[in-house]
């Protein structure tokens, strides 16, 4: 049946009023969680202590949600690399621009970490627990990441095994070529069960975070809520001044446009993000509108899809810094080995996590699994800010691809210039009558990126 234009969008827009209505009540359940936990912590203290187990219970779910997340979003992400490749000029340029860059945010959240020591003095050691059987050597700690079976990797607690199982697995399916289709669609529908899951477990997020702030603050002290303020002011401080410096003078030298042009341009789309706390709620838009600007559809269709897996300039500042906050308020800092240990782990298990409202969480967990598991159970400590962290990632992560599509078109010689300066200076503004009825609804997109795009396979 075909529906009248008129009609499919008040269907979307109810759609997204709905989804919209659904992540502010728990955006605000979160906040009014976080404020009881700070008053229960200061008032009544030894009760407070009381409550970790509530915040550890929060953290314990994340947990049993590792594995899954990694293992499909690997898979997925190699199926996305793998196909942007195999388009040429253009994939591979996207590819090497992307890696590039999340190592570059990863590493400036490690060094703004060091230098604002976040978490610092906190001394929340008791909230951890320490891990058996940990390698020793070099040598065990390699040999150690392949697993006894195939399978056991999932039942071991290893992530890294977990992740060199879905390496082989992604590269295995993309050699298959058709016959591997169906594995990789079966791979797509876990992972929608997957983050389904992962949501609902979601919902628990203002009781884990009553109890771990309520027996932070009151083992801790007030000092605890000011620790964490300097946690989400740094993080934000960081993420504004690499969009601007990093992204926006990049993008000057390279193309002569102000990111605050670009950014001015994008303005519905920020709203929307910063409702949903997801970028993949924007995806639609940002293909119509970078195409509007002037940009290629070739380009268009592969970088905007490819990036919204592998460039996630937000994400990759946020782990650093939160795994740098929680080692530090457990008093058990990590050397520079583990931290660039940590900065590997991170460029591969991110990739494919942006989008999804708590796969930041997961994969900040999986980190600490792998590198310290004496610091996971910390994870809960952050879980009342982990929200507000979240719009931020969202906007640095949709900014830097927004970035990146005008860039890669402006380096393969795809980009109108006279038609960017036109839209950006407003002479042609962007006709909100050509979003399709996808254009508004919130909520993680398919894992099919670039066959939606016209990239992938027929």
């Amino acid at each position: 049946m075909t529906f009248p234009r008129q009609e499919t969008i008040s269907m979307v827009t109810s759609s997204t009023r709905r989804h919209l209505g659904r992540n502010h009540y728990l955006y605000l359940a979160v906040i009014v969680a976080v404020i009881a936990g700070a008053i229960v912590g200061i008032a009544a203290p030894g009760f407070a202590v009381t409550l970790d187990p509530i915040g550890k219970g929060f953290v314990a779910l994340i947990k049993m949600m590792i594995t899954p997340v990694i293992f499909c979003t690997i898979v997925i992400g190699v199926g996305s690399i793998a196909k942007a490749a195999t388009v040429g000029r253009i994939g591979g340029l996207a590819i090497l621009y992307f890696l590039i860059m999340s190592t570059f945010a990863l590493g400036i959240g490690l060094l703004v970490g060091n230098l604002l020591h976040p978490g610092a003095g906190l001394n929340i050691s008791g909230a951890s627990y320490t891990a058996a059987g940990e390698p020793t050597t070099t040598t065990d700690f390699i040999l150690g990441i392949i697993p006894v079976t195939l399978f056991s990797a999932f039942t071991s607690g290893s992530i890294l095994q977990v992740l060199l199982v879905a390496l082989l697995a992604g590269f295995a399916l993309q050699g298959l070529g058709e016959r591997g289709r169906g594995i990789l669609d079966a791979i797509r529908s876990l992972q929608a069960l997957v983050f389904r899951v992962l949501g609902m477990i979601l919902w628990l997020a203002p009781l884990g975070a009553f109890g771990a702030i309520a027996a932070v603050v009151g083992s801790t002290g007030p000092g605890a809520l000011l620790s964490l303020a300097t946690l989400l002011v740094g993080f934000y401080v960081t993420c504004i001044l690499f969009i601007v410096v990093v992204l926006g003078v990049l993008l000057r030298l390279a193309t002569g446009v102000s990111i605050f042009s670009l950014m001015r341009y994008l303005g519905r789309e920020y709203l929307l993000i910063v409702s949903t706390s997801s970028s993949e709620a924007a995806l639609p838009r940002l293909i119509a509108k970078m195409e509007h600007l002037g940009v290629a559809k070739s380009v268009v269709g592969i970088t905007v899809p490819t990036g919204y897996s592998f460039n996630l300039d937000g994400t990759a500042i946020y782990l650093t810094m939160a795994s740098l906050f929680i080692a530090n308020a457990m008093g058990k800092p990590m050397e520079l080995g583990a931290q660039i240990g940590l900065l590997a782990f991170m460029i591969i298990a991110s990739k494919g996590a942006a989008g999804v409202t708590g796969a930041g969480l997961a994969t900040l967990a999986g980190g600490l699994q792998t590198y310290r598991p004496d610091l996971v159970n910390g994870v809960g400590v952050i879980v009342g800010i982990d929200r507000f962290m979240s719009e931020a990632r969202a906007l640095t992560n949709f900014t830097g691809n927004a970035v990146a599509t005008v860039l890669i078109g402006r380096w393969t010689q795809q980009l109108d210039a006279a038609q960017a300066r036109a839209v950006l200076s407003g002479e042609r503004p962007f006709d909100e009558a050509t979003i399709g009825a996808d254009g508004g609804h919130g909520g993680p997109a398919e894992p099919v990126r670039l066959e939606r795009s016209g990239v992938g396979p027929a």
